[in-house]
């Protein structure tokens, strides 16, 4: 379960990153909103996570969920550059997050 909560945290680690951006500096109600519940939300399904899951793995497999998931909305939502060397960056970070899920032992 605790890798259920860790996926769905840096699900909405994505969905506050992408709504921060949208809310051109605070200044729009909704995403505004939308960033502050998913931040407390992300947070809080983390420290879950952390229970039973090391420190060391669950923060990495976290903040690259959601560099990996902003990274690819902000290229298909937002239309930021597609660069090769950006794809191939994004590609070492879903390797480490899967070496991480590996090498644990829960």
């Amino acid at each position: 379960m605790a890798w259920v909560f860790l996926i769905s945290a840096g699900l909405l680690e994505t969905v506050w990153a992408f709504y921060m951006k949208k809310s051109d500096g605070f200044t729009l109600l909704w995403p505004t909103v939308i960033t502050a519940v998913a931040m407390l939300g992300s947070v809080v399904l983390l420290s879950l996570s952390m229970k039973t899951l090391p420190l060391s793995s669950a923060y990495v497999v976290w903040t690259g969920i959601g560099s990996v998931g902003a990274f690819l909305l902000g290229v298909t939502v937002l239309g930021e550059e597609a660069a090769l060397m950006r794809f191939f960056a994004a590609t070492l970070i879903v390797g480490g997050i899967a070496l991480m899920k590996l090498s644990s032992s829960d």
